[in-house]
């Protein structure tokens, strides 16, 4: 484990190429106002869980809309957003005709396919050789064209980009770049309904919050909204894999870096370029970056399991550093739980 203490909190970034890049958004009503209208959606639940040493709280997002992790509020409330925005009286046909395509290593594809079924558009998800046929017969189940690309999710990615432009179709990533901020800022936006909902749910206002990071979607959106909600109080503590330290690199450096390293048994984080604007969000309101070793991320998932939140390597890499750090016993801890277990 290498716990890097944030040099940038509070200040953030100054470094030029950071101009024009947009912080993470803090409205929360945009998102439950349009989740309110779907069926499927629905609040996850906020469990405590023992063996921790300080009380501890995570927020269990594995039954998140029937797709098993919170990227559910990603894609699919970007695709819904489009949807609403037609003015279609019948929404099941809205986006008829359009295509979105995206790479994907996990869960961020499930979203795609499912918004884009929804909504009447078509969905592809590149995906690199590593990624198992298991994920690609569930995507191929929830409607989208699989395509295999490269060895690695930076190469799935740069191909899903290269079929947008050659095709004209609309690319949806969860990551975010110079010149494409519209719509991950939008994706961002709807993990503040799990955000709100957590801080609805705490019992207390937290003193330590561990969120996991690939590109840092997930962690941006929330540090941010925990701010908004909590102020400086609680320490918030970034969590990546030792593999693909993206963000911790990138405070390190002052700006965002391409970091390099083998391939990690956390998947969904296993990302070696970070979103600029997750990275812009986190300079300013983490309080630390800590990597874990894939060890480190395996031994949680048993004691995880016998509390009955099975989950991944990915799903419990916040609760994984949790476990490790030592802070006061009287601290009060939020973690996610992102995902379940065969997610």
């Amino acid at each position: 484990m290498h716990i890097l203490s944030n040099p940038w909190r509070g200040a953030g970034l100054t470094d030029p190429s950071f101009d024009g890049v947009p912080g993470p958004s803090v409205d929360a009503d945009a998102p439950r106002r349009l989740l309110g209208q779907c069926p499927a959606a629905g609040p996850t639940p906020l469990v405590e869980a023992e063996g921790f040493g300080a009380r501890t709280w995570v927020k269990d997002e594995r039954g998140r809309m029937g797709l098993g992790s919170f990227k559910a509020l990603g894609a699919a409330y970007v695709i819904a957003h489009q949807a609403v925005e037609t003015g279609a009286g019948d929404l099941a046909t809205a986006l008829s005709g359009r295509t979105y395509v995206t790479a994907s290593a996990g869960n961020h594809g499930m979203s795609v396919a499912a918004g884009a079924r929804v909504f009447g558009a078509r969905a592809v998800v590149y995906l690199a050789e590593t990624v198992p046929e298991d994920f690609a017969r569930r995507l191929r189940e929830k409607g989208a064209e699989v395509v295999r690309e490269g060895a690695e999710y930076e190469a799935s990615m740069a191909a899903a980009a290269k079929a947008a432009v050659d095709n004209g179709w609309t690319l949806l990533s969860d990551s975010s770049w110079p010149g494409y901020f519209e719509l991950p800022h939008r994706l961002m936006e709807g993990y503040l309904a799990m955000a709100a909902e957590a801080a609805e749910q705490m019992p207390e206002p937290p003193t330590h919050i561990y969120l996991q990071a690939g590109v840092g979607g997930l962690a941006g959106a929330c540090a941010a909204y925990f701010r908004k909600v909590w102020g400086d109080a609680p320490q918030i503590i970034v969590v990546e894999p030792e593999a693909a330290p993206a963000l911790q690199a990138s405070i390190e450096a002052g700006k965002a870096v391409v970091t390099e390293g083998p391939v990690s048994n956390m998947g969904r984080l296993d990302c070696k370029e970070p979103s600029l604007i997750a990275l812009k969000g986190l300079a300013q309101d983490a309080d630390a970056f800590v990597t874990i070793t894939e060890a480190e991320a395996s031994e949680v998932l048993p004691l995880l399991a016998e509390r009955g939140l099975a989950t991944s390597e990915s799903g419990g890499a916040g609760l994984a550093a949790h476990r490790i750090i030592k802070i006061d016993p009287d601290a009060r801890v939020l973690c996610i739980l992102s995902e379940g277990a065969d997610a």
